[in-house]
């Protein structure tokens, strides 16, 4: 009798232990679990720390509750001023109400990796080029409005979604390299010219005062020649004053002689010799012109 009494307390402790092992479960304390009885959802969640369940009737799931992050393919678009990019981004999530998230979607950590996708490329469709190049923090806010919206309904909250890198295509680097290479060509002309304006004004207010002060301009004169002295080069610098190279100058130019003008002497023309005309005249005698000729 005793025997069988101790056999039978053996297995009912044997099946006890066997029940607690079934029936006990540990819930991490970053989890939380769903508990699932003949297919109906408990309402109560279960904390962490270790847990029972009934064996074979209840089924309990675990929900991470820790943020995720989930990097987000690249997606190539064309930008609302026609130009062709690849994006990639990164989100940052978490469950914020398990049973929603396991009841209300089959997988809430592929939707929202689906739905980041979407939204990328729908947000890559509607900005522009310098925006998404310079303007990262309006439509990183912009991208995570339109995926916390879906989310919500599914006990997901985006924490946080980044742009993380925007690939251009190399003719448009070389465009852009070109273009911010004219702008800092153009700066730099800018403040060259500025300089010399504001170089010119300090130059002419320096001979207007070493106008009214001539020994002012000789001591200027010194003061480049010891600054030209104390290098080590083999250069050597000769004050010439300029007025004496003026006086040089019209030293050198010839003297302009007045050109006389030739006398023109009146050209003789010669004397005519007169012959005598074997004419004879109209009043002369017959006679005396038969005896001329003859």
């Amino acid at each position: 009798m005793v025997e069988e009494l101790v056999a039978a307390g053996v297995t009912l402790v044997s099946a006890g232990a066997v029940y607690v092992m079934a029936a006990a479960r540990v819930v991490k304390q970053y989890e939380r679990g769903v508990v699932f009885r003949l297919g109906k959802l408990r309402p109560d969640v279960r904390g962490p720390g270790f847990t029972m369940i009934v064996p074979v009737v209840d089924k309990l799931r675990k929900v991470n509750m820790q943020i995720v992050t989930m990097p987000v393919p690249g997606q190539e678009g064309i930008t609302r001023d026609n130009v062709t990019v690849r994006v990639d981004a990164v989100v940052y999530f978490k469950v914020t109400s398990p049973a929603e998230a396991v009841v209300r979607v089959e997988d809430y950590r592929f939707a929202v990796a689906q739905m980041a996708q979407t939204s990328l490329r729908s947000i890559i469709g509607k900005s522009e080029l310098d925006d998404l190049l310079s303007n990262r923090e309006k439509l990183n806010q912009g991208l995570e409005l339109m995926i916390d919206s879906p989310a919500v309904e599914w006990g997901v909250t985006i924490d946080r979604v980044e742009i993380k890198d925007v690939s251009l295509p190399e003719t448009m680097k070389r465009s852009m390299a070109r273009q911010a290479e004219a702008d800092r060509e153009r700066r730099a002309r800018v403040i060259n010219a500025d300089g010399e304006l504001q170089a010119s004004k300090k130059l002419a207010e320096a001979a207007k005062e070493m106008s009214e002060q001539p020994a002012a301009l000789q001591l200027r004169l010194l003061q480049t020649v010891v600054a030209v002295a104390a290098e080590k080069n083999s250069t050597l610098v000769l004050p010439f004053p300029v007025e004496l190279l003026r006086f040089l100058e019209k030293a050198q130019q010839p003297v302009q002689q007045p050109v006389q003008q030739p006398v023109q002497q009146p050209v003789q023309q010669p004397v005519q010799e007169q012959r005598p005309s074997l004419e004879p005249r109209p009043d002369a005698d017959p006679e005396e012109a038969n005896s001329g000729q003859d």
